[in-house]
């Protein structure tokens, strides 16, 4: 998509595709030729008399592209295309212009630069988020185009045309999981107009990134849109090798019927940082630092990996009926793979349960003595996955006059077949070599080809959704929305024989509703509030597996109050968005101490949490010449209401319960966080500079110690000659150390100081 000057397309008949903005995904740039009204044609055929049509004039805003601004006006978040002012809910949008400036390549850099998210290290740092606390999981709150992409590997942005971020309860929308809010990768799509694009882009760590973006216009109302991209780095030891290709077809744009079918592929052969040990201060502390090392440094085995990826094909068809309405249906058959071999840095101290280190100090690693030759080992960790899915839904958006009032009626259903196996892994004769602190990416690794593979469960899942929600416009200022949804989930799991271990099978089927509610005021074009209250649930099988309580245990459910509103200032080319909320997840899978040391049937859903707080974002251009993008979250309440009391075994000993203490604050929920991004166009330069920030945040389960706050700088630098653009970025300036995913035993550091220049050329 060019960085072309905003273009003010014709008014297109449909009331779906008004102020030039594509439905379904698919921007229509050409105004179909436009049929005699009846009554001009009845004079026409009557009394010969040359029919003379009224002028009509019409208003709309200039077509905002992703490429060309940080701000977003609509967004596909909400099932079909609405505008944000008619959601009474808070969405963030990442646009292609803020994916471009900084240069950000993942959709976990992407989601860096929103407020109220934090990650979880997990295994590999795999994108498990926490969104005002609450988790996001990679299987259930993750879509592409309104469509889960359940699955886990490392996302790329060289397909998206937008990220969009719905915070909140969100079940009504999208079914299971949405607790936090949820995520959509909105993909490029092909377009009428429009330039091609090339990038090459080269830095430090023999960083090389070559990206393409080729739109074809094939006749009248047909267009082909391709995107590939290749990326290769050392990255100072923890290697980037991924490539991947999308290409989308459509027939129809913006007529009555548009047709597109859609491939894409990303294959991913990459390094995996499993992160740092926590250090103690001193022998016998229980807070805990970060080990004082460059950020670049990377003490992985030279055999470890992290190879995946995604392959999917799309078949869409949109019947626009006129007057604003339309039927989307879209089928999807996706495959993702995942083959992760990884080492679990820790200190290695010697103790008669740890001989291995013999030249190991026997006190605990702590900042006073640690050095470059204190000894680290290398664990075994192994994740080996392949998930098949096929979705199917389909949308009904309609607006229409029904007792005096104006509706826009959102409706529809989805189903989703997933077939997901799980591996395990031989182990290997001999341990990883170890390594010290003073020798980053100092090699050794073992043959990870030698491990036997096999089959170790099995997940088949079946869900079901059918929702429809109502947009009503009481008066000319205010408007009242409710949605409902039903949905069903049935999973099945199965482990085989595995040694003398029988195999198993546990299955289980939920059915339950989830509600939307919400009351907008809107005085004029520029501002909007609203009101709102929603719920979501999450299914014990939202991670493919059943254990034996979880098998029993109905969903957990939780709630969404927000308080917020949207306004459009400089003649709408700023937007400010702001909410007051309050998240509480009331019936939290739990055990209870009279049951912990029995062996019970299932868990007990008497858990409860919340967080409060407000967000902030301010997105457009203060002048023609001066852009900003900020984000921030302050939550100053978060707490662990209900959970576990305190248990003993029958001689008075405590027994450890899993969960976190009532309370205490919830891990993973810093109360500040956010980013603030900024250009100005001198001539052919434009100039930037950011900040993200982050306040300090225990990592889950854990309140002992936090990870330190931290804020971190950017700069970018830009000259346009003709068709040709060079770009300068660095990222983290300072080079700052900082924990930005976090786990109970270790951390992953985040982006070093980063040097980029970035070459485009546009025909």
């Amino acid at each position: 998509m060019s960085r072309d000057k905003q273009r003010h397309l014709p008014l297109l008949p449909l009331g779906a595709l008004a102020a030039g903005f594509g439905l379904g995904g698919v921007a229509a740039a050409q105004t179909p030729a436009t049929a005699p009204t009846p009554a001009a044609s009845a004079s026409a055929a009557g009394d010969g008399k040359e029919a003379v049509l009224p002028t009509v004039k019409a208003k709309a805003r200039a077509v905002r592209q992703g490429k060309d601004t940080v701000q977003a006006t609509t967004t596909s978040i909400g099932k079909g295309t609405q505008e944000l002012r008619d959601i009474p809910q808070s969405v963030t949008v990442v646009t292609e212009r803020l994916i471009d400036d900084r240069n950000l390549d993942t959709l976990k850099e992407a989601l860096h630069n929103t407020a109220g998210i934090s990650f979880q290290a997990a295994e590999g740092g795999e994108e498990d988020i926490r969104l005002r606390g609450f988790s996001l999981n990679s299987t259930g709150d993750i879509f592409i185009d309104g469509i889960r992409d359940p699955a886990f590997y490392e996302r790329d942005t060289f397909n998206d045309d937008r990220i969009e971020v719905m915070r909140g309860s969100a079940s009504m929308l999208f079914g299971r999981g949405s607790t936090g809010g949820a995520v959509n990768q909105v993909n490029k799509q092909p377009l009428l107009f429009g330039r091609n694009e090339v990038d090459l882009t080269i830095g430090n760590g023999k960083y090389t990134r070559v990206t393409a973006d080729m739109n074809l216009r094939t006749g009248e109302n047909a267009a082909l849109r391709v995107n590939a991209m290749k990326t290769e780095a050392d990255n100072w030891g923890n290697f980037v090798d991924k490539e991947g290709l999308a290409a989308t077809y459509a027939l129809g744009i913006g007529t009555r019927d548009e047709f597109s079918v859609g491939l894409y592929t990303l294959d991913n052969h990459n390094g995996v940082n499993y992160g740092m040990p926590w250090l103690a201060p001193s022998a016998g502390a229980t807070d805990r630092v970060l080990v004082p090392v460059d950020p670049r440094n990377y003490y992985a085995a030279a055999s470890d990996y992290s190879d995946g990826g995604a392959k999917y094909g799309t078949l869409a068809h949109i019947h626009r009926f006129g007057q604003g309405s339309e039927l989307k249906t879209v089928l999807r058959r996706a495959n993702y793979d995942r083959d992760l071999r990884a080492s679990a840095i820790r200190f290695c101290t010697r103790s008669n349960a740890n001989p291995e280190c013999p030249n190991a100090t026997t006190d605990p690693v702590t900042l006073q003595n640690i050095g470059p030759n204190t000894i680290l080992t290398r664990g075994n960790n192994v994740k080996i996955q392949e998930l098949d899915t096929l979705n199917f839904q389909s949308d009904y958006s309609g607006r229409f006059h029904f007792g005096g009032l104006k509706h826009a009626v959102q409706a529809g259903v989805d189903y989703a077949h997933e077939e997901f196996v799980n591996f395990g892994a031989s182990a290997l004769p001999a341990a990883k070599p170890k390594t010290t602190l003073g020798a980053p990416n100092a090699g050794g690794g073992v043959d990870e080809a030698a491990r036997l593979v096999t089959m170790n469960r099995t997940f088949d899942a079946k869900a079901l959704g059918v929702y429809a929600q109502d947009l009503i416009q009481i008066t000319p200022q205010w408007k009242l929305l409710a949605g409902l949804r039903w949905d069903r989930f049935e999973g099945d799991y199965n482990t085989p024989q595995i040694g003398t271990t029988a195999p198993t099978h546990r299955a289980r089927k939920d059915a339950l509703w989830s509600k939307r509610v919400g009351v907008l005021y809107q005085p004029d074009a520029f501002q909007s509030y609203h009101l709102s209250y929603g719920t979501s649930f999450n299914t014990s099988g939202d991670t493919y597996q059943y254990d034996l309580l979880g098998s029993n245990t109905p969903p957990e459910g939780s709630r969404n109050f927000e308080l917020g509103g949207k306004l459009d200032l400089v003649d709408g080319n700023l937007s400010v968005r702001f909410a007051l909320f309050h998240s509480v997840k009331t019936n939290e899978r739990n055990r209870d101490a009279d049951t912990v040391l029995q062996t019970p049937t299932a868990y007990l859903l008497s858990g409860q949490r919340h967080a409060s707080g407000i967000e902030l974002d301010l997105a457009g251009r203060i002048t023609p010449a001066w852009e900003v993008f900020a984000s921030y979250a302050f939550i100053p309440d978060a707490e662990i209401d209900k959970g576990s009391p305190p248990a003993t075994d029958p001689n008075g000993i405590p027994v450890s319960l899993q969960g976190e203490q009532v309370g205490s604050r919830p891990g993973g929920t810093p109360r500040h966080s956010g980013t603030i991004w900024s250009t100005y166009r001198l001539g052919a330069w434009r100039f930037g500079g950011g900040l993200n920030a982050r306040s300090a945040d225990a990592p889950p389960l854990v309140s002992t110690f936090k990870a330190p706050a931290y804020v971190t700088g950017d700069l970018m630098a830009e000259y346009t000659f003709n068709d040709l653009t060079f770009k300068l970025n660095v990222t983290n300036v300072t080079n700052k150390l900082y924990a930005d995913m976090l786990y109970r035993g270790h951390y992953i550091p985040g982006k070093p100081r980063t040097v980029q220049l970035t070459t485009s050329y546009r025909f």
